[in-house]
């Protein structure tokens, strides 16, 4: 079946997980998991599948053996939209993702020398400035607080030298058309929009070297 969106129910199911993240609230609203949560990230996912390649869902337990927050359930759904993006939706709305979210260090010795190349560097330029203009954060999962070892701490493109990870991302608030099939148009628009990123990525970085 089409995805038709993720309905006000959807969000009043995670603000309830939020308020009461156990095993009794769990079990008492599998079904509106199911439904109204898992039911359309699935539905998402298959229309995605053709252009996009196949999705994979993420478990909605927690891993809680190392972390001092023993909460047994994640608080959004989550799935990998082929190799190329990343989605998720919450009590927050919908947040979508592409690029590389964490580089090994032979990624990023690739990444740093290609950010400083006058061609590559000044095409990636280009590509985030068109990003940013369609509405798009730039951002990484880390960045360093000073330019990375044998790098000018002055250089033209230091913000992104400084960066461990590089990845187009968007958020949108809850809202009625997150109930609709525009939920997908925009989710597929952020897509497109973010190929030239993967697609200098994958040629100037590529895949982490096997250890």
């Amino acid at each position: 079946m089409a995805f038709k969106g993720w309905k006000a129910e959807a969000v009043d199911f995670f603000e309830g997980l939020e308020a009461d993240n156990s095993k009794a609230y769990w079990q008492a609203h599998k079904a509106d998991y199911e439904s109204l949560v898992l039911k359309p990230m699935q539905d998402l996912l298959a229309d995605l599948a053709g252009e996009f390649g196949e999705g994979n869902i993420f478990r909605p337990y927690r891993d809680v053996r190392f972390s001092a927050d023993k909460s047994p359930y994640k608080t959004n759904i989550a799935a990998m939209i082929g190799e190329v993006g990343y989605v998720s939706f919450s009590a927050s709305g919908i947040g979508v993702g592409s690029g590389y979210y964490m580089m090994s260090n032979d990624q990023l010795d690739r990444y740093r020398r290609a950010v400083v190349d006058t061609r590559s560097g000044g095409r990636l330029d280009d590509v985030i400035a068109a990003l940013r203009k369609a509405g798009n954060t730039v951002t990484a999962h880390e960045t360093l607080k000073t330019a990375p070892r044998g790098y000018p701490k002055d250089h033209d493109r230091i913000e992104l030298l400084r960066l461990k990870g590089l990845v187009a991302w968007r958020e949108w608030a809850p809202a009625a058309w997150m109930g609709t099939a525009k939920a997908e148009d925009r989710i597929v628009a952020f897509l497109r929009d973010s190929a030239p990123l993967r697609d200098w990525l994958d040629t100037h970085v590529g895949p982490a070297e096997a250890s």
